[in-house]
């Protein structure tokens, strides 16, 4: 999947479809993991960078390892490479996903006060006017973080808690991780056809009739 660049005397430059994929140390590394998937089916170039606690959290929550979900992306920062390509605005992406964000990540990013790559890159997305999407996993929330994303809100991320779609039907946890990440991706213009969308089968979003 690509767009055409403008022309430079004969030649067209082409700019791949870049997204940036985050992975912080809260619950939920199946999320970040299934986006680097989608990513690949979708021919969309993928960034990732990870934070030590997410690593942390693949090994409890999964049966891979760190090397082999960075193998799931195209290409792959350590969390302190500060002269990565994606701590720069003048590396074109379509944009970001934290897929887990964790309160503290969500919270530097909130602040502008960024110690990570992780958090440096979506720092760039809000400064750049490019989409941030961030998968806060979090329960319950108090004050504080509640007025974070009230900030980010404001700057121009779009907050997106991992909340199961029900009237999808889903049968597996592998269901509800990938209607997730579907939805996720149509902020980002991509139509990722393993989401069941409300309203595509007539039948089932008909009313149904009250019983007497």
């Amino acid at each position: 999947m690509a767009n055409p660049k403008s022309k430079k005397g004969a030649q067209a430059e082409v700019v791949t479809e870049r997204l940036i994929v985050g992975m912080s140390g809260a619950s939920g590394a199946a999320y970040g993991i299934r986006m680097l998937e989608a990513c690949r089916e979708l021919g969309i170039e993928s960034h990732l960078v990870m934070t030590g606690p997410a690593e942390m959290t693949i090994g409890y929550e999964t049966s891979l390892n760190p090397r082999a979900v960075a193998a799931k992306a195209d290409y792959h920062y350590g969390v302190d490479d500060i002269a990565a390509p994606i701590s720069s605005g003048g590396f074109k992406t379509r944009g970001m996903i934290v897929a887990p964000c964790s309160v503290k990540a969500m919270s530097e990013i909130a602040t502008g006060v960024c110690t990570t790559l992780l958090t440096r890159a979506a720092d760039v997305c809000l400064k750049e006017r490019r989409l941030l999407v961030l998968m806060v996993r979090e329960t319950p929330l108090h004050l504080g973080h509640l007025r974070n994303l009230t900030a980010l809100a404001e700057m121009g991320a779009v907050i997106l808690p991992p909340v199961p779609a029900f009237y999808a039907a889903p049968r597996t946890l592998e269901d509800i991780v990938d209607q997730t990440v579907g939805r996720a991706l149509d902020l980002f213009g991509y139509d990722w056809p393993d989401v069941k969308r409300w309203g595509e089968t007539i039948a089932k979003s008909k009313r149904k009739k009250k019983v007497q």
